[in-house]
């Protein structure tokens, strides 16, 4: 009888905090690398040159744990039900930036998590990720039963919408492997039609160049003038796309991690430009805020102010 069941491993994540778990075989991803080829060959990556990179581990996980039979996917739900002011001297930030990094909660989380796995099967082995690494997590968590990939690119799961970060763990491990759970889209284009700046160019196709979570975080030059008014006061990041989504609107449950709670919903435009160094590092030392740099920051402020 195997020490591990898909039971186990599920009862482990739940206690931890993690609200969906899912399990697929370590199969080549040929398709969703395909995909992502055409992407990058259209230069929707942007500046994100990073993207490029490690296609071949990208495709097949067996070249990061040559042993990987199972993938497990996880999820945790970082939904806060608070709004944005709107008001015009503030910039509004990302709901998943509102709270403490979910870098720092989830790997602690899957630290854990593996370290019960191991003392119940001492010879499992695992490599973990949260969106870092050169592992495809949404196309691990659509394979792996979260949920379906949706028009905006973000997995959306019928309980709960998709207001969700991925985590995803690579296994020596023989599990049950889950459903893959339909697309349920249908003809729907609220995210298509919302985005002001069009940046969903096509059905479940985000060009980078376009899209306001790019040129606010990730970009690291000017932003393009066209894009000049089309920002509707957003700071760090942006949620319109998953804002309209009517699964998010039936379905969206509040976290149970108080560390997701806001912190750091908006900025006001002019305490950002009078920020100095230590206090940007000071009030954003464990906020996904911190990844744009102060300079970023600011820039965004006079891109909203000007």
């Amino acid at each position: 009888m195997p020490k591990l069941t898909n039971q186990i491993v599920i009862e482990k994540a739940t206690q931890l905090g993690f609200d969906l778990v899912g399990f697929s075989k370590a199969d080549l991803l040929e398709n969703e690398t395909g995909k992502l080829q055409q992407w990058l060959d259209k230069g929707y990556q942007a500046t994100m040159s990073y993207m490029e990179k490690n296609l071949h581990k990208k495709k097949d996980v067996k070249e990061i744990l040559p042993n990987a039979k199972s993938i497990i996917s996880l999820a945790i739900n970082y939904y806060t039900p608070e709004k944005h002011s709107n008001e015009n001297d503030k910039g509004k930030i990302s709901r998943y930036a509102w709270g403490k990094d979910y870098h720092l909660i989830i790997w602690q989380k899957l630290d854990e998590l593996e370290a019960m796995l191991k003392k119940l099967e001492p010879e499992l082995e695992t490599l973990s990720y949260v969106d870092t690494g050169p592992v495809m997590d949404k196309s691990w968590a659509v394979r792996s039963g979260i949920g379906w990939m949706g028009k905006h690119t973000n997995v959306i799961n019928p309980n709960i919408g998709s207001w969700f970060f991925i985590a995803t763990i690579i296994t020596n491990y023989k599990f049950d492997y889950s459903e893959m759970i339909t697309d349920h889209c249908g003809t729907c284009t609220a995210c298509i039609d919302a985005c002001p700046t069009n940046a969903i160019v096509k059905e479940y196709v985000v060009d980078a160049n376009k899209c306001i979570s790019f040129q606010t975080i990730e970009n690291k030059g000017e932003i393009p003038a066209e894009l000049k008014g089309k920002f509707d006061n957003w700071i760090f990041g942006c949620d319109i796309c998953q804002d309209v989504c009517p699964w998010n609107n039936k379905f969206a449950l509040s976290t149970s991690l108080k560390e997701f709670y806001p912190q750091n919903k908006e900025l006001k435009l002019n305490e950002v430009l009078e920020m100095d160094d230590k206090s940007f590092k000071t009030r954003f030392a464990e906020s996904p805020i911190k990844r744009t740099k102060l300079k970023g920051l600011k820039r965004n402020a006079r891109f909203l102010s000007d």
